[in-house]
């Protein structure tokens, strides 16, 4: 009877170890597949290297707009289209209609 106790022991540590290495493979799979996304996404959403100094922004103006706000922003970033002076900044594009441009070197 013991040996029937014995065979009954090996197969439930057995069934065990099966289990385990399943899960350390779904684990495993799991983690591999949270790095490489975060990976993935760092990449994509995050800068790698500042795009300041390599572009060539042009001479420092002041745009005093209509209402007596300033501007303060760099040649190269104001275009005129269709009429209307923009800025055309990274990220954002602002209608500075009507604003004077004065040539001024302000501090950063």
């Amino acid at each position: 009877m013991e040996e029937h106790t014995k065979r009954t022991d090996k197969y439930e540590e057995k069934k065990n170890s099966i289990g385990k290495k399943v899960m350390y493979f779904l684990g495993s799979i799991l983690l591999l597949s949270t790095i490489f996304g975060g990976y993935i996404f760092s990449d994509k959403y995050f800068a790698s290297e500042p795009k300041t100094g390599k572009e060539e922004f042009g001479e420092k103006v002041v745009i005093t707009l209509p209402t007596g706000k300033k501007v303060y922003t760099y040649e190269n970033l104001i275009v005129e289209e269709d009429g209307k002076l923009l800025y055309k900044g990274e990220r954002n594009t602002i209608d500075l209609s009507g604003g004077v441009v004065v040539y001024e070197d302000w501090k950063d």
